[in-house]
C-alpha cells in the first residue's frame, strides 16, 4: 500500500495526553455474544441488512428498503513507524486509524520500539448493515468493541484478540475502533453493506482521550 498515495478521509483529532486503556480478552463466540461472531466461510456468511427507517406513522413498503445488497473489497492496513494507515477498497476510503506512541511524538520511518497499545483516536457504528473482516494471510489482529446505543463512552468498550485462523462478524449497529494488525502489513477481506452509513465518535474531541487498544495476547480464559 503506497501511504504518499491516501487520501484521508477524516483529519485525526489529537492534542491530548490521556489514554483510557480498555481490557482485552481472546474473541471467542461466548465473548463475542451480541456484539457478532467468529467466521469460517466469508463467502457464505450472510451480511445483516436493516431496512431503511419508516420517517412517519406509515410503513416501508415491503420488498423494499433493504435492496442496496453488500459491497465487498480488499482492507489493507499498513503501519508506517508507530502510525496506522487503513485503505477499504470496498467504499473508497482511507483513514489514519491510529498510533502507538503519542501522536507527536510518533516515528514516521523504521522505528525500534516494541508496540505495546494502539491509541485510536475515533470509532463507528453502521446502522445500514453488519460488517465482516477476515484476514487473508492468518494474520492476529485487535478491535475495540463496544455495545449499540449513542451514550457510548470509553469505559463501554473491550479489545478482542482475534488469532488470524477466523473472520470476525460484527452485526449492525455495533460500535467498533480500529482493526489493529500485528504484523506490519495485514490484507482482510471486508463485506458490509452497500450504503455504508457510520455514526461516529470522537474520544479526543468528546472525552479528552485515546483509546488505547492493548496488543498482547490476552491469557487463556478459564472454562
Amino acid at each position: 500500500m503506497d501511504i504518499a498515495q491516501l487520501e484521508i478521509a477524516y483529519v485525526p483529532t489529537t492534542g491530548v495526553r490521556r489514554a483510557h486503556e480498555t481490557p482485552i480478552v481472546l474473541a471467542t463466540e461466548e465473548s463475542l455474544r451480541g456484539l457478532g461472531h467468529l467466521v469460517d466461510d466469508p463467502k457464505t456468511f450472510p451480511i445483516e441488512i436493516v431496512r431503511w427507517p419508516a420517517q412517519g406513522w406509515r410503513p416501508i413498503d415491503l420488498n423494499s428498503g433493504d435492496q442496496g445488497g453488500v459491497t465487498e473489497g480488499l482492507f489493507e492496513f499498513c503501519w508506517k513507524g508507530e502510525t496506522l494507515y487503513a485503505r477499504n477498497n470496498a467504499v473508497g476510503d482511507s483513514y489514519l486509524f491510529g498510533w502507538s506512541n503519542w501522536p507527536e511524538e510518533a516515528a514516521a520511518g523504521a522505528c525500534d520500539r516494541l508496540r505495546e497499545r494502539a491509541l485510536i483516536w475515533r470509532a463507528n457504528y453502521h446502522p445500514d448493515g453488519g460488517q465482516l473482516f477476515f484476514p487473508l494471510n492468518g494474520q492476529s489482529f485487535v478491535i475495540p468493541l463496544a455495545p449499540p446505543g449513542d451514550d457510548v463512552t470509553p469505559e463501554k468498550f473491550v479489545t478482542f484478540w482475534c488469532d488470524g485462523g477466523r473472520g470476525l462478524y460484527l452485526h449492525p449497529n455495533v460500535w467498533h475502533g480500529a482493526v489493529v494488525p500485528l504484523d506490519e502489513e495485514a490484507e482482510f477481506l471486508d463485506r458490509q453493506g452497500r450504503v455504508h452509513a457510520r455514526v461516529s465518535v470522537d474520544f479526543v474531541k468528546e472525552f479528552g482521550c485515546y483509546l488505547a487498544a492493548p496488543l498482547r495476547r490476552p491469557p487463556a480464559q478459564r472454562a
